[in-house]
């Protein structure tokens, strides 16, 4: 006979508690939490927020190619995820990697071969590839995913990506920012030089605390908390007040 646990199958579920906007440091350490102590592999936190946010463009609406404009760090990774799960669903799905493919470490590279051995569409553009060669790609697009930063950023956006994000936001087509739009700063909600203009911002966990700083709308545009499956645990000691 199996043990009882004391499950209560018609028990209403409890929703996950509105969070307070978070800082640069309590993000991460979200994150390390759920790795280190509860054991949780960052490839599935960051398979989920990947999924999440693609799921969140299909509901805005896809009429279109999608391209995924990518960097080196995690926020790349999440990019990466993205572009697998519209691919799936059937949407035209271009990448446009802004780094060089030996550089990428960790989840990121996974998700990186893992869209390479499906064949999927990635183009490698290096420091000193001229723009005339992948800004055609941008004007192609429907919608333009922004995962080159994440919220680790700090200090001035250097070239290229300067460039990357002035060209992105030159084309005036719908942005939607992962995380948050490359060059804001997570805490201050300042832009760190250029930074993208985003329709809509796909953000993990919860809002960042740079957000409610005046000035930051522009930049971020509609802002949408995507759950990434960290542990309540994690959470309860962040909700709002």
């Amino acid at each position: 006979m199996l043990e009882s646990r004391n499950i209560m199958p018609n028990s209403p579920p409890l929703p996950l508690p509105p969070l307070r906007s978070l800082s640069r440091a309590e993000v991460r350490d979200i994150d390390r939490r759920a790795v280190d102590e509860l054991g949780m592999p960052g490839i599935i936190l960051m398979e989920n927020a990947g999924r999440g946010a693609a799921e969140l463009l299909v509901q805005l609406g896809i009429d279109g190619r999608v391209v995924v404009c990518v960097g080196r760090g995690n926020n790349g990774g999440d990019g990466f995820v993205i572009a697998r799960h519209l691919e799936n669903r059937g949407f035209d799905v271009r990448v446009l990697l802004f780094a060089d493919s030996q550089t990428l470490q960790g989840d990121a590279a996974t998700n990186f071969h893992i869209l390479h051995a499906a064949g999927t569409p990635i183009l490698e553009f290096h420091a000193a590839t001229k723009p005339d060669t992948w800004v055609p790609e941008l004007h192609s697009a429907a919608w333009i995913v922004d995962a080159l930063l994440g919220t680790g950023m700090q200090g001035t956006v250097r070239e290229p990506t300067a460039t990357v994000i002035q060209r992105i936001n030159d084309v005036g087509l719908p942005v939607l920012a992962v995380d948050l739009p490359s060059g804001l700063d997570c805490d201050t909600g300042q832009p760190l030089g250029v930074c993208v203009r985003a329709a809509h911002t796909a953000t993990f966990v919860a809002r960042k605390l740079g957000f409610d700083a005046p000035g930051a709308a522009p930049f971020t545009g509609e802002v949408h908390v995507i759950d990434i499956g960290a542990p309540r645990v994690l959470l309860n000691q962040f909700a709002a007040k």
